[in-house]
C-alpha cells in the first residue's frame, strides 16, 4: 500500500504525464495529417480487428529471422501483457487488500513471472546483438544516403528503448521478488520467488517494504516517463505497425499506386519532391518502422550493391520528421526534397519495383511506393530520368510498344501450323490472348507466344488476338514514373478491349506484368477484365483433363523462378508449379523461393536501361542461386525474367536451358500429339 502522500504524488505524475503525452502523440498526428489524401478508416469495428490481430501476430514477423522473431514475440506479448500488470499494480497500491483472486489470480501471477522474465531474456538478446554482436544486417553500406542524425541517433535511440524496457520490467520483477520476501513464498510466481530468497536472508522487513516502494515507483515512473516520448522513439512502432495495417486504403493491394486524376485543373503537383508532397499512409510508415531492416535484406538493388536501402529512406524520413517535428505539426511549409536527405537520386532508379521489401516488412510499410512517387516527380515535373529510358517512351509514343518496333505484331504466328485468329476473323471467341509487347517483337518471348498458341489450340479453346490493334500497357512508362504516357496507352486499350467485349471474357497473358496492368490497375479508369496467367489456365486445363499431357516422361531437374509480378504481386506460386509437374518435369527449388524469391532485375523499367553501379547485377546473383541447385531447366513465367536470366546463362556458357512453363507444356503436348509448333 501507498501512503497517501504517494498517492497524491502519483495521481500528479500521471496528471503531467499525460499533459505531455497529449502533446508529443497529437504532434505526430498532425505531422501525419500534412500528407496528401485521407487515411482510410471506414468499417472501422473490422479495421480495429485487422489492427488486433496485427498486434498479436506483429505483423507476421516470424517468417524470417526465425530465432530474432521469437524474442521479438518475448517482448511484444510481454509488453502487452504489462498493460494489465501495471493497472492492477496501481489498483493493488491504492485499494486496501486488493488482489485478484484464487485461480485466475493464480495464472495472472503466473503469466507476469513468466513474461517478465522473458522480456529480460529478449531485451538482453537485443541489445548483444546491437551493441555487442554489432550485427552486420543492422547496419549499413557506406554508399547508402543516410541523414546525418542517423549515425548518432539510431543506437542512442535502441539503447534508450532497450534501457527502458529492461529497468521497466527488472524493476516490477524486483518488486514481487520483495513482497514475496515480505509476505511468503508464491508458487505461482517461481522467477520472483527465486530472487525473493536471497533477499529476506539480507534485509530487514522494513529494509524490504522501503526497497518494495522504491521498486514500485521506479517500475511506473519509468511509464509515465516514458510515453510522452514514445513518437520521438522506434518503440512506437508496437502501436503504428498495427495502425499503419488497419489505415491502408482498402481497395488497393499492398505496394500498388494510386492513379493520378490528369483531368483534375487543380492539380499541381504530380509524384512526391518533399515529404508533404507523400500521402498520409506514406506519412505513417516512419513511425511504424521498426528499424529492423529486413527490407533491406530482401532488396535487390542493396543485395547487389547499389545506392538503394528502403530502411534507410523509412528511417531517414523518420530522423527528419523528428528534426522538423514542431514546424511540421505547426503546418509550416516543407520544401525541403527527399532527394536531400532520404534517398540519393541513384537511388530513386535502382528500384526494381520487385515488392519484396513491401512483402517482407513486419508493420506494413511500403517504400516502394515511396520511390516511384519520386520517380514520378523526376519524369513529370523535373524532366530527369536515365537517358535510355527515352527510347522506349518514345517507342510507346510512336510504336505504342518499348522496343520501337514498327513491323507486324502477329508475325510470332506465321511459323505455326495452324491459324492464330484475329478478334476480326472471330468476333465470337471466348478468351482473348493477350500476347503482349515481348511476345510480338522479342525473338525468345516469340517462341514462348507460340507454345502458349499451341496449349490453346490443343485445348480446343475458342480464343482470338487484337493483332496489330494491341498496344503495349504502359506498365513500363508507369515503373518509371511516366504516369501521364501510362494514362494516355489504358485509355487507348481500354477503349480497344471494351471495343471487342473483353470486359465481357477472360483474357489470358504470359506477362505478368501485363496481367497486373490489365487485371489490376486498369480499374482505376474503367477498365474491368479477368485477366489470367498462362500457367493458371494451363493448371485449369490439365487439372479438369481437357489439356493431357505427357507427364510419363520424365524432364530433367527443373528449377521454377518465380517472377515478382507473378507471385508476390499477383499471388500466384502453385499454378506453374503444377503445370510443371504434370509436363513430366522434377521440380527443385530455389532456395529463395515463392514469396521470398528474388527479383531477375528486369521489373521498374530496369530492362530498358543500363543498372545502377554496384557490386553485382541483380540477374548475376539469381542465376548463380539456380545453378547451385543443380536444376539443368530453369523455368520461368515471364519474358523479362527470361530475357534476364538467358543473359546471365550466356555469360556462363549456357550450362542451363532456360524455358517458359508454355514451352514445357507444348513440348508435352507435341511429344504426345505430335502437334506443330
Amino acid at each position: 500500500m501507498l501512503s497517501v502522500t504517494e498517492k497524491i504524488l502519483f495521481v500528479l505524475a500521471v496528471g503531467v504525464s499525460l499533459y505531455y503525452t497529449r502533446h508529443s502523440f497529437g504532434q505526430m498526428f498532425n505531422v501525419i495529417r500534412r500528407g496528401q489524401g485521407q487515411l482510410d478508416l471506414e468499417d472501422l469495428p473490422h479495421r480495429l480487428w485487422i489492427g488486433f490481430k496485427t498486434l498479436v501476430n506483429q505483423g507476421r514477423i516470424i517468417r524470417h529471422r526465425r530465432v530474432t522473431s521469437v524474442f521479438h514475440f518475448f517482448i511484444a506479448w510481454g509488453f502487452l501483457y504489462y498493460a494489465l500488470i501495471n493497472v492492477l499494480d496501481v489498483i493493488e497500491a491504492f485499494v486496501p487488500g486488493f488482489h485478484v483472486p484464487g485461480p485466475v489470480g493464480n495464472l495472472y501471477h503466473l503469466l507476469a513471472d513468466l513474461l517478465s522474465v522473458a522480456v529480460l531474456v529478449a531485451m538482453t538478446y537485443f541489445l548483444i546483438r546491437r551493441f555487442g554482436a554489432k550485427s552486420p544486417a543492422l547496419a549499413f553500406r557506406e554508399n547508402v544516403k543516410l541523414h546525418p542524425r542517423v549515425a548518432a541517433g539510431l543506437p542512442r535511440d535502441s539503447l534508450l528503448v532497450g534501457a527502458f524496457i529492461w529497468s521497466h520490467v527488472g524493476f516490477r520483477l524486483l518488486g514481487a521478488a520483495l513482497l514475496i520476501a515480505l509476505q511468503g513464498p508464491d508458487p505461482w510466481q517461481p522467477f520472483a520467488n527465486l530472487l525473493a530468497y536471497p533477499l529476506g536472508g539480507l534485509m530487514s522487513n522494513a529494509e524490504l517494504t522501503l526497497a518494495w516502494h522504491l521498486s514500485w515507483w521506479l517500475a511506473l515512473g519509468l511509464i509515465l516517463l516514458f510515453v510522452p516520448y514514445f513518437p520521438y522513439t522506434k518503440h512506437a512502432h508496437l502501436f503504428m505497425g498495427p495502425f499503419n495495417f488497419m489505415s491502408r486504403p482498402r481497395h488497393r493491394a499492398p505496394g500498388r499506386l494510386a492513379s493520378i486524376d490528369f483531368e483534375d485543373e487543380n492539380l499541381e503537383q504530380f509524384g512526391a519532391i518533399s515529404l508533404t508532397d507523400l500521402s498520409q499512409t506514406q506519412l505513417v510508415d516512419p513511425f511504424a518502422c521498426i528499424m529492423c531492416n529486413r527490407c533491406q535484406e530482401a532488396c535487390p538493388a542493396y543485395v547487389t550493391g547499389k545506392e538503394l536501402s528502403p530502411a534507410a529512406l523509412e528511417i531517414n524520413k523518420r530522423y527528419y520528421i523528428w528534426e522538423k517535428m514542431d514546424g511540421l505539426a505547426a503546418g509550416e511549409a516543407d520544401e525541403t526534397p527527399l532527394l536531400d536527405y532520404a534517398i540519393s537520386e541513384s537511388a530513386v532508379w535502382a528500384c526494381t519495383t520487385c515488392g519484396a521489401c513491401v512483402e517482407v516488412c513486419p508493420v506494413g510499410n511500403e517504400p516502394m511506393v515511396d520511390i516511384l512517387d519520386l520517380r514520378r516527380s523526376q519524369v513529370l515535373m523535373q524532366n530527369r530520368f536515365p537517358p535510355q529510358l527515352k527510347g522506349a517512351f518514345t517507342g510507346l509514343e510512336r510504336s505504342a510498344n518499348p522496343w520501337q518496333m514498327t513491323t507486324d505484331r502477329l508475325a510470332w504466328a506465321k511459323p505455326l501450323a495452324f491459324k492464330v485468329p484475329t478478334v476480326a476473323e472471330n468476333p465470337d471467341f471466348e478468351l482473348l490472348f493477350w500476347v503482349g509487347c515481348a511476345g510480338a517483337f522479342d525473338p525468345n518471348a516469340q517462341a514462348v507466344a507460340r507454345a502458349t498458341a499451341t496449349v490453346l489450340h490443343a485445348a480446343g479453346l475458342n480464343f482470338a488476338v487484337l493483332g496489330n490493334d494491341e498496344a503495349c500497357t504502359g506498365d513500363v512508362a508507369r515503373r518509371a514514373g511516366n504516369e501521364y504516357l501510362f494514362f494516355e496507352m489504358a485509355k487507348m486499350n481500354i477503349e480497344s478491349l471494351n471495343a471487342v467485349g473483353a470486359d465481357k471474357k477472360r483474357i489470358v497473358t504470359g506477362c505478368p506484368h501485363c496481367l497486373q496492368t490489365l487485371g489490376h490497375e486498369y480499374a482505376d479508369y474503367g477498365g474491368h477484365y479477368q485477366v489470367l496467367h498462362h500457367t493458371q489456365l494451363i493448371a485449369e486445363l490439365v487439372g479438369s483433363g481437357q489439356l493431357k499431357l505427357n507427364g510419363a516422361q520424365a524432364l530433367a531437374g527443373t528449377a521454377f523462378h518465380d517472377p515478382c509480378y507473378l507471385g508476390r504481386h499477383n499471388g500466384i506460386y502453385d499454378e506453374p508449379r503444377q503445370a510443371l509437374a504434370r509436363a513430366g518435369a522434377t521440380l527443385l527449388e530455389l532456395s529463395r523461393n515463392r514469396s521470398n524469391a528474388f527479383c531477375c532485375g528486369a521489373g521498374g523499367a530496369q530492362m530498358w536501361k543500363e543498372e545502377e553501379k554496384g557490386s553485382q547485377a541483380v540477374s548475376a546473383n539469381r542465376y548463380a542461386e539456380a545453378r547451385a541447385t543443380g536444376a539443368e531447366i530453369l523455368a520461368v513465367g515471364c519474358p523479362f525474367c527470361a530475357r534476364m536470366l538467358s543473359d546471365a546463362n550466356t555469360a556462363a556458357g549456357q550450362p542451363m536451358a532456360i524455358k517458359d512453363v508454355a514451352e514445357v507444356v507444348a513440348a508435352a503436348i507435341c511429344e504426345r500429339e505430335g502437334v506443330e509448333q
